[in-house]
């Protein structure tokens, strides 16, 4: 009798601890949060923008609780506890999970890198090329919509949900990038400052591709262009684009992205860059450099910090 009793009182310590430590490790896991909450979804005027505006909340994760694995704690207290815990979880398929702290503005702005969602770009840049897409479909600008540099292929998809919402049959999204991650900047030749050693942002095409399956958007509109810029861009079979996207990060995949594709697009149609701003000042300054070199006058538009657009004269 007095063993059970013994056995009792170490089970409810026990208890008492792992609860007491998980409660620890929970508030360990967000402390230092400012919950700013999300902003509210806008009243839409019919199913296709709503549509829209819902993936684009899903696409960026915006509103949705990130998490990620909680580390193995230090002490021998906290270590017992929290392998009690995972054991005990595991076994029921679930794991120890953190929810870090979430800035929804950078979700707004695209800033940072989005640890599941399937693009980094942000609402503002999204809402941008709803804009793009849509207006050239209004004013029956002829051409394709390519983005040059698609990481996890999330604008393209947004591309190919805005052709589907509209049920528009006559236009591809081709999805350009090495699904190899960036090449090695050519430093010698372009001697600005770089925060890239090549290799970055590495996405391999079959997972690019599930991602467009998982919103069922893989279909016979999309194409892709595997391979660096200069060896896919030139002999790409593309004969009009209404919407060039260009998100190259250097200058040489920036230049060569307007160099074989600015030709391409239609008058009216539009260009959107993804790194028009100071955080990545080649890639600012290929833009530049080529709008000189070729008299292109158009205004750019700012999107955001990073995001900006023009529209091609003529239609």
């Amino acid at each position: 009798m007095v063993l059970v009793g013994l056995l009792a009182v170490i089970g409810f310590l026990s208890l008492f601890f792992v609860t007491l430590v998980a409660i620890k490790l929970h508030s360990a896991g967000v402390i230092g949060t400012v919950r700013v909450a999300p902003k509210l979804m806008s009243p839409q005027s019919g199913p296709e923008e709503r549509y829209l505006d819902l993936l684009k909340r899903v696409l960026t994760r915006y509103g949705i609780e990130p998490y990620e694995p909680l580390p193995e704690p230090q002490g021998v207290l906290r270590k017992w506890a929290y392998s009690t815990l995972d054991r005990a979880l595991a076994a029921r398929g679930e794991e120890i999970v953190r929810y870090p702290p979430t800035v929804w503005t950078n979700r707004e702005e695209g800033r940072g890198w989005p640890a599941t969602a399937e693009t980094m770009v942000g609402l503002k840049r999204l809402d941008n090329i709803q804009y793009c897409v849509t207006d050239v479909i209004r004013r029956n600008v002829p051409g394709d919509l390519i983005e040059c540099g698609a990481w996890r292929g999330g604008a393209c998809i947004f591309m190919r949900a805005v052709l589907a919402a509209y049920a528009i049959k006559d236009r591809t999204v081709w999805v350009s990038d090495s699904f190899e991650g960036l090449p090695p900047p050519k430093e010698d030749k372009y001697p600005e400052a770089h925060m890239w050693q090549g290799g970055e942002m590495a996405v391999s095409l079959e997972e690019v591709q599930h991602n467009f399956q998982k919103y069922g958007l893989l279909d016979d509109q999309v194409k892709f262009l595997k391979g660096f810029f200069i060896d896919t861009l030139p002999k790409a079979p593309i004969e009009r684009l209404a919407v060039l996207r260009v998100d190259g990060d250097l200058y040489e995949s920036v230049m060569q992205t307007l160099d074989y594709m600015y030709p391409k697009v239609s008058p009216g149609g539009y260009i959107i860059l993804d790194d028009y701003g100071d955080h990545l000042p080649p890639a600012k300054k290929a833009v530049d450099d080529y709008r000189k070199a070729h008299d292109i006058t158009e205004p750019i538009q700012r999107v955001d910090y990073s995001g900006a657009y023009w529209r091609k004269a003529g239609k």
